[in-house]
């Protein structure tokens, strides 16, 4: 049968980790919520030209997409960083 590559252990950092992923996903919900309250409030400003032929949607939602690819890297950075530190100091405390 199949087995993991690696022993999993526990992980000391998941906690943090959590705290870190409701961080990022309340930051996002923050961006989106404006392009939303946008749409709501003044569609019209939506379609104003920006950046040559292109409206303020199609930019808005670009970047949306961008800083959710950004806002993974910069999460998996950092739970790989948390995960070193606590694993490290568990290790050497045992």
């Amino acid at each position: 049968m199949h087995r993991p590559a690696i022993k999993l252990d526990t992980d000391h950092a998941a906690v943090k980790k959590s705290k870190l992923g409701v961080i990022l996903f309340i930051a996002y919900t923050l961006v989106y919520s404006g392009f939303v309250f946008i749409g709501l409030v003044d569609p019209e400003l939506l379609g104003l030209h920006v950046l040559g032929k292109q409206n303020l949607s199609i930019i808005y939602g670009f970047g949306l997409i961008v800083l959710a690819i950004v806002m993974g890297f910069i999460y998996n950075a950092l739970c790989n960083r948390l995960e070193d530190k606590m694993n490290e100091k568990k290790e050497s405390s045992i």
